[in-house]
């Protein structure tokens, strides 16, 4: 090979491996801080709410709240950090769904490493809590067993995620 095919080959060689470094970065930053698309979907979806939300009724799918806490005489009301770093965090259960995770625009920020950036969520639903994993890494867990699908949390059962565990309390 003659000596500039050689040189262009190694160029070339550069540029990717180049590619390669700004990609792994992109998606260690992206994990650390937040995907700006994330970021801006949320900035948009907490602005322009407030004004539509008193514009138009509540879905159909999500009770109101009246309904959800007379829903059952036992029902939680408060989300408790009960092992972690946040340990000793409660969070008034208003029927508004909590997301949970590493991201800063999660309800609980958790600064766990084994926890995602949008780890899981607790959401109401027909006068129950139902917990759901977000497609992270580590998992969720519900007592002992790891949360697959969305499944109705019990008051007192620990759900943890990472080191942190939460449990739904009246």
């Amino acid at each position: 090979m003659s000596p500039f095919t050689l040189t262009l080959i190694k160029l070339a060689f550069l540029a990717l491996l180049w590619l390669f470094v700004i990609a792994a970065v992109g998606v260690i930053r992206a994990d650390l801080f937040g995907s700006k698309a994330a970021t801006r979907a949320a900035s948009r979806a907490s602005s322009p709410r407030p004004q539509k939300a008193a514009a138009r009724p509540p879905r159909a799918p999500q009770p109101p709240p009246q309904q959800q806490a007379g829903a059952q005489q036992g029902a939680p009301t408060k989300l408790v950090v009960v092992q972690g770093e946040r340990a000793g965090t409660v969070i008034d259960l208003t029927g508004v769904p909590i997301s949970i995770g590493r991201a800063n625009n999660s309800t609980l920020v958790v600064t766990d490493d084994y926890a995602s950036t949008t780890h899981a969520r607790i959401y109401a639903q027909d006068g129950q809590w139902i917990v759901e994993d977000l497609g992270s890494t580590n998992g969720t867990y519900l007592g002992r067993t790891k949360v697959s699908r969305p499944m109705p949390v019990p008051p007192g059962v620990p759900i943890r995620i990472g080191k942190t565990v939460i449990e739904l309390r009246k």
